[in-house]
């Protein structure tokens, strides 16, 4: 989106850049006379205004969704992959083959990632049949599946969806309404599969189920997905955003303009003054416009792309998806080519998370301040009984390791004790160490310092013979080493 504004300027070729925190760097022509003479009337020239270039402000309680979305995504692939076979198990050597779709880097084992969730996945072994090369040994093969606890909440989540095949075929041909050629590649409704809590198989099911509402139709571009019927109820918009109350005595129109922004954003005026001038625009219906009845790069058409963005991401379960998903659809549903600049640029109806690997949308209106989702649907229910499971699966590895702990501190303090019990054999020093066989034979032969002064007075004493005449006082025998 892109704002015109007038600028005097003349055939001077002397440039200037203006910078500002708003707007990026961007050349503009000023009169300039070399003479020092005044200038003449200038002429109108026009510069386009960028709002794309916007540092995003975060907010820790819509960040948590995506850092608690990526813990349970290997999780959720992985038990597509079971679900999806009959006996709803896989061997591990054919799950190895599936790296990419699981988002496993290369070094990542991928029994350390099962091993992680003991309480959603376990393995087990399976007997294959013999080769002509094994042909007397029996071998297994290493499988893995569902655990009882997970299988019950699939089972249960697979019922719930079945019994809201008509919401999701509503929410469905909504969003045909919303396409300019109401109809939308099968290849493109994948990537929204989860977000807007359709079942894996859709494409046979809720598609088929259904044929008043849409059909399956074969393109030049694959197989797609077209609207039957129009339906006048549905297209009806969400409402604006409402104004919060600020709570004032007087109940009276106020002095100046109100933006609604989330807590702790803060707008330069200039930028301010752009949304509340869209803000004061006629509404767009976004299911009875098309992308062609408003100019290009017109307030008008950004207004209508903004209505369409926010149809979108109130048809999802948690009102948020990826931005690459939407930019697959900006030919379907008419957006900006910089469609990512435009939801930056409107902070009081969008709010772009970087965690992740990949960005995500979430609609500011559909969250609370405190980050909590205002209308929950009836399958995020399965999804806090998954994150349960996952916490249970916690606890059970850190109990299994403090166990680990305490047989390793068991088994090394009984090392210790053997290797005591081995040195209780007589070393012939038992004479040395018994003091009860001095008894009253021990004397008094003065202090340590005595003893240094009588060996250094000496010439030529070795400290580690015996002096002839202390210990033979007879003088019988002679002296030897200690």
């Amino acid at each position: 989106m892109a704002l015109s504004l007038p600028v005097s300027s003349q055939k001077d070729k002397h440039a200037m850049s203006l910078q500002t925190d708003f707007l990026p760097l961007k050349p503009l022509w000023i009169p300039y006379n070399r003479n020092g003479s005044k200038n003449r009337k200038p002429k109108n020239l026009s510069i386009s205004v960028s709002c794309s270039s916007l540092k995003i402000v975060r907010s820790p309680s819509l960040d948590k969704h995506v850092v608690k979305q990526n813990k349970i995504r290997f999780i959720q692939k992985l038990k597509t992959l079971l679900l999806s076979k009959p006996k709803h198990y896989m061997p591990i050597h054919v799950l190895s083959k599936c790296r990419s779709y699981l988002s496993l880097s290369k070094p990542r084992s991928l029994l350390s990632m099962i091993y992680r969730y003991p309480s959603i996945f376990e393995l087990f072994r399976i007997p294959t049949p013999p080769t002509p090369f094994n042909a007397t040994k029996s071998c297994t093969q290493l499988c893995v599946r569902l655990t009882p606890a997970a299988a019950a909440l699939a089972s249960q989540e697979s019922n719930l969806k079945s019994a809201m095949s008509a919401t999701l075929a509503t929410r469905l041909q909504k969003l045909l309404m919303l396409s300019s050629h109401r109809r939308l590649l099968l290849t493109k409704l994948v990537h929204l599969i989860p977000d807007l809590g359709l079942p894996t198989n859709f494409r046979s099911r809720l598609c088929n189920d259904h044929p008043d509402k849409f059909k399956t139709v074969d393109t030049s571009y694959g197989r797609a997905l077209e609207l039957v019927s129009w339906d006048p109820h549905l297209a009806n918009p969400l409402p604006s955003p409402e104004v919060q109350s600020l709570g004032l005595i007087v109940d009276r129109p106020l002095k100046f303009k109100h933006l609604r922004l989330r807590k702790g954003l803060n707008l330069k005026r200039r930028h301010r003054d752009f949304l509340i001038k869209l803000q004061e625009l006629p509404d767009v219906c976004p299911y009875k416009t098309s992308v062609g009845d408003f100019p290009k790069e017109s307030m008008e058409a950004e207004k209508r792309a903004c209505g369409v963005v926010r149809e979108v991401l109130g048809m999802m379960v948690e009102k948020r998806t990826l931005v690459d998903h939407l930019t697959h659809f900006r030919t379907d549903f008419g957006l900006p080519n910089k469609l990512r600049g435009m939801l930056v640029r409107h902070p009081e109806l969008f709010y772009i998370s970087l965690k992740g690997e990949r960005d995500s949308v979430f609609l500011v209106e559909g969250y609370c301040e405190k980050g909590t989702l205002l209308e929950k649907d009836e399958t995020s229910v399965i999804k806090e009984q998954l994150m349960g499971l996952v916490r249970e699966g916690k606890r059970m590895r850190q109990d299994r390791r403090n166990q680990s702990i305490n047989n390793e501190v068991v088994s090394y303090v009984a090392t210790i004790d053997d290797h005591l019990d081995d040195d209780d054999t007589e070393d012939g020093l038992d004479s040395l160490l018994n003091f009860e066989d001095i008894g009253g034979d021990y004397e008094d032969f003065g202090s340590d310092e005595e003893d240094d002064e009588y060996y250094l007075s000496r010439e030529g004493v070795n400290f580690w013979i015996a002096d002839s005449n202390v210990i033979n006082s007879e003088g019988k025998g002679a002296s030897e080493p200690w």
